[in-house]
């Protein structure tokens, strides 16, 4: 039983709606999602299969997934607008806003550093209370406390969920409310983007249940920024219910959207930075932001990553279609967002079974070429 196919997909882009429907015919799917906006203006727009693993309830316009990593993408994107407000630098100390961060040797990580994973801090190493994550202050000062696990700017590693709480202090020092609160004020309430970084009691009921991956990630070679990052009982947080980790903000983690919301913002991204008539974010903020800081073989992820602040770029993977110029964020289980300034357009994935790799999900590539073919 897969459940009707409904949304937007014009003759145009009938290849995506093929790609869409060969997802669950493969067995690939429980619910899904896939939006893709051509010069901010979503042009396909389609969901299938259901919410629920009873198979009970419809995967709908108003149901929202849970982002993973793709969370980081937004991230960026409000760091990046404090950047292109003057508010902030990338090449600035984070001990500059975060003085508590200077400890360890870590008094010249810059701001952008700690945005493209290069700070060493991809996870404890030592036993920790996988609730700790859920008290904020008490995370940023476990991280502001920390040694780094490599050296500074040798590399990127990786930083899964840590990323979040970097990010997200920064931005709190600077701004003076949380990351979920700006995001939330400033941008998805009055353009009516359906996304969420800490998620009322209200919208729990519309949340896709999840179904987890049946195989287990590839990770490469098992060396200590991997380990803290992913495979110790405390690398997420754990200990407290889904509700609770649904209600606080981790700005590298659990956002929740749909695919429809995350493809119109990247798509101010993708054109002059505006959307619904306002501007988010200016086209050298976007340029900026999206700039390489380091291209390397990742020491946490089995691949090379090229690292904007914050923005996984498309080159060398080249997930996000075939422009070298495109960059966006995946999330475990599959999910994704990007932008491509070069031809105009982004899109999003999201989905609610979960597989298992770590980026460039092939349901993700599949559809993300059929609509590039489109074009």
């Amino acid at each position: 039983m897969v459940g009707d196919i409904t949304g937007l997909c014009p003759d145009r882009f009938a290849r995506v709606r093929e790609a869409f429907e060969a997802n669950f015919a493969d067995g690939g799917e429980l619910g899904a999602r896939f939006s893709f906006a051509v010069d901010g203006e979503i042009v396909v727009d389609l969901m299938g299969g259901f919410a629920d693993r009873k198979r009970e309830v419809a995967f709908g316009p108003d149901t929202l997934t849970a982002l993973f990593s793709t969370t980081k993408a937004v991230a960026a994107l409000m760091i990046a607008r404090l950047v292109d407000e003057g508010r902030l630098a990338y090449d600035q100390p984070v001990a500059d806003v975060w003085p508590e961060f200077a400890q360890a040797g870590k008094g010249q990580v810059t701001v952008e550093q700690a945005l493209s994973h290069q700070a060493g801090l991809s996870g404890f190493p030592d036993q920790t209370d996988p609730a700790l994550w859920f008290d904020w202050d008490a995370t940023c000062a476990k991280l502001a406390a920390m040694a780094p696990l490599f050296p500074i700017g040798s590399a990127s590693g990786y930083h899964p969920v840590t990323y979040g709480y970097l990010a997200g202090e920064i931005f709190r020092r600077v701004d003076g409310r949380t990351m979920g609160t700006a995001l939330r004020e400033d941008i998805c309430d009055p353009l009516g983007l359906d996304l969420w970084i800490g998620l009322p009691d209200s919208e729990h009921g519309r949340v896709a249940d999840l179904m987890r991956p049946t195989a287990l990630p590839k990770f490469g070679e098992l060396n200590a920024a991997v380990q803290a990052a992913f495979l110790k009982p405390w690398s997420s947080p754990g200990g407290r219910s889904a509700a609770e980790w649904r209600r606080i903000e981790i700005p590298s983690a659990n956002g929740h959207a749909t695919a429809e919301a995350l493809a119109r913002l990247m798509g101010a991204l993708a054109t002059d930075g505006t959307l619904g008539g306002r501007s988010i974010i200016t086209p050298a903020g976007v340029k900026a932001a999206s700039a390489q800081r380091i291209i390397g073989q990742d020491l946490v992820l089995p691949f090379v990553i090229s690292w904007g602040a914050g923005f996984m770029r498309n080159e060398p993977n080249m997930f996000y279609g075939p422009t070298p110029e495109a960059f966006g964020h995946s999330g475990w289980g599959g999910s994704c967002a990007f932008a491509d300034p070069t031809r105009g357009v982004s899109g999003a994935y999201v989905m609610n079974k979960q597989g298992a790799a770590l980026i460039g999900d092939p349901r993700a590539v599949r559809l993300i070429e059929a609509a590039y073919a489109s074009l």
